[in-house]
């Protein structure tokens, strides 16, 4: 049972509700999609084959109990449903973060699901399953990567349509470089949204690049 697996490196978490926090990352190789933003297209290609125990020997050296499954697209290898299971059941707290083109109703259940939905500023947009929006649980976060103030406006009609913020945390974050961060937080602020506006922490301590 093996995966490609493009890292494995423990560091500090920059997103979603766990932000902070020593984590160690299991960064899964390829990704369908091509969002304009994309800061890991080192993930696309690559990597090597791991067997499934061989991934939880490597996770098992940092020695800290919060694990992130992510990408490139973990769900596009199918075995990743083996590995989110095998991590839960050796007792981590899991979280697997998705771009939302495929779907996550097989997940388990133990795992926080970091669903990303892809906005029109990305080039995805149309890529989005919105039958994930119907599977989320109150431990799943859903986020959205604003490109622009258009962006901004479309994820509040995604919101309303979809009373996501009833079903779980809601995350906006402003794309790297591209958007002003004190602008997002007015916009959330002026329409006392209740949504965590969030920056990469990561990328605040160690710049954009692979291995943080």
């Amino acid at each position: 049972m093996k995966l490609k697996i493009h890292e494995i490196f423990h560091s500090i978490q920059g997103e979603s509700s766990r932000i902070g926090l020593p984590t160690v990352f299991v960064r899964l190789t390829g990704c369908p999609m091509r969002c304009v933003y994309c800061d890991t297209a080192y993930a696309f290609s690559g990597g090597s084959n791991m067997e499934i125990a061989s991934i939880l020997a490597k996770v098992a050296e940092f020695s800290t109990k919060y694990v992130t499954v992510t990408g490139g697209e973990p769900l596009a290898q199918k075995n990743c449903h083996v590995l989110l299971k095998a991590l839960g059941d050796a007792g981590y707290q899991v979280s697997l973060e998705t771009g939302g083109a495929i779907d996550t109703s097989q997940v388990d259940t133990r795992v926080s699901v970091i669903l990303d939905v892809k906005t029109p500023g990305s080039g995805e947009v149309a890529n989005n399953v919105w039958s994930n929006l119907d599977h989320l649980k109150p431990s799943d976060e859903v986020k959205f990567v604003l490109c622009n103030r258009e962006d901004y406006d479309w994820a509040k009609t995604i919101l309303d349509k979809h009373q996501i913020v009833n079903k779980c945390p809601v995350l906006f974050s402003p794309v790297y470089s591209q958007v002003n961060p004190t602008a997002l937080a007015d916009w959330v602020l002026a329409d006392k949204l209740p949504v965590r506006m969030q920056v990469q922490l990561h990328k605040i301590l160690w710049g954009e690049k692979s291995g943080v």
